[in-house]
């Protein structure tokens, strides 16, 4: 079934199931199910730690957790990993360093959550906030540590002045991580477990155009693979003279073959594959399913060729560009109008197929990116094909099939905001 088709006959099923409301987040669980499953192949055994800014819905991370090949949760702030390990989870990574004071010490008020929880760090600046923090709180501790992760910085910079990757830790080579190191386990109250160095100039930069800037990023991650491999095992080797680590963490959606290959390399992230937002569909080496459509109310018409929208306009984070803008999904044939793009409150669309909408007839749209539409909805309408056995355990839903499409609609689950939480 194309997409197009699978758009349309899960239209219907919201028609014939009476979900008029929009904007409406739509999550495909047999795509969802099938990206579930090319992730964990593409690993090779590998275990997945599930990014949970990539979903930021906790019954998709349920879904994914129990899936043998995942395991683990690579959350964004303190207070998200607190508020998932009061839910069940136990085994949580904080990916970014924390200031978040208050959130410190409410950690250390939990004997699970500070079992089930690492935090990162990349400097003793760190280190040092965090013992602040909590200064008066560690006689009562009987005995508990912190469990502390070191992220090591593996971005690409093959000669001074030219770096491709992301700003993130000042930690570069094994002898700075073994300071840092020493850092940390010189302090009694902390536990040095593990490592994070996320590529995301390999997991996250599209290559698969056929132009010379193409051809240079995949020159350049070729190049970059090589060099990450030796240095990653290098730090590895080095901090655990001074610790034994739990785990190593690396990669993201598209580097899963290359960073499960390197024997340091003990877990991947990945989260974005699950969803395949529309930045993943430039990628050479994989293609995941999108699994998440965004649709929105037709309410003007005002002009032959244009029909407008009610909304839309949910841009994603990074350096502004058309990539960050939605895509148009479903009906075929739509543009944006190159003078006012997605809208804050209105989005005007363009082509011959705007003069078959009428109002209240949908667009469908895809984020560039996974997560950030969780921050725009109370919800996503899950939906599966009837009798395929994806839905069919997934909630406690009523459930309605489309009988020209075989589309179920199986349950409405909250986001993170529809829980009533906000982390960042």
């Amino acid at each position: 079934m194309s997409a197009l088709a699978r758009m349309a006959r899960i239209d219907r099923a919201l028609a014939r199931e009476g979900w008029a409301e929009r904007p409406v987040g739509v999550l495909d669980l047999d795509a969802f199910d099938a990206n579930l499953e090319d992730l964990a192949h593409r690993a090779q055994g590998t275990p997945i730690r599930v990014a949970s800014k990539s979903l930021r819905v906790r019954a998709l991370l349920d879904r994914a957790l129990a899936h043998p090949a995942y395991q683990g949760v690579l959350a964004y702030t303190v207070p998200e990993a607190i508020w998932l390990a009061k839910r069940g989870i136990d085994d949580i990574v904080v990916a970014y360093p924390t200031a978040e004071r208050g959130a410190l010490r409410l950690l250390l008020t939990d004997p699970e959550a500070l079992d089930a929880i690492t935090l990162m760090v990349d400097e003793t600046a760190q280190l040092d906030l965090i013992l602040a923090a909590t200064a008066d709180m560690w006689p009562r501790r009987g005995g508990r540590r912190l469990r502390i992760a070191i992220e090591l910085d593996v971005s690409y910079a093959p000669v001074r002045g030219l770096r491709f990757g992301a700003l993130r830790s000042p930690v570069r080579t094994p002898e700075q991580a073994v300071a840092l190191a020493r850092e940390v386990v010189r302090r009694p109250e902390l536990e040095l477990v593990g490592l994070m160095a996320y590529e995301g100039h390999i997991a996250g930069v599209a290559d698969s155009a056929r132009t010379p800037y193409a051809a240079a990023v995949r020159a350049m991650k070729a190049l970059s693979r090589r060099e990450i491999a030796q240095r990653r095992a290098d730090v590895v080797t080095a901090v655990r003279t001074v610790a034994d680590l739990e785990f190593v963490n690396g990669g993201g959606t598209g580097s899963i073959e290359s960073t499960g290959a390197e024997p340091a390399v003990t877990e991947i992230a990945a989260g974005s594959g699950l969803i395949g937002p529309a930045l993943f569909d430039g990628y050479r080496g994989f293609r995941p399913q999108p699994a998440l459509h965004l649709g929105f109310s037709v309410v003007r018409r005002p002009a032959p060729g244009v029909a407008t929208l009610l909304g839309g306009g949910w841009i994603a984070s990074g350096v502004t560009g058309a990539d960050r803008q939605p895509t148009i999904a479903h009906p075929a044939g739509l543009t944006f109008a190159a003078q006012e793009g997605a809208g804050e409150v209105q989005t005007p669309v363009l082509g011959a197929a705007a003069d078959t909408l009428r109002v209240g007839d949908t667009v469908w749209l895809r984020h560039a990116k996974a997560g950030e539409p969780a921050e725009h909805l109370l919800g996503y309408v899950l939906v599966a094909d009837v009798g395929a056995g994806t839905g069919a355990g997934s909630g406690s839903g009523s459930r309605q099939s489309d009988d020209a499409g075989q589309i179920e609609i199986v349950e409405f689950t909250p986001t993170y905001r529809g829980e009533g939480t906000a982390f960042l």
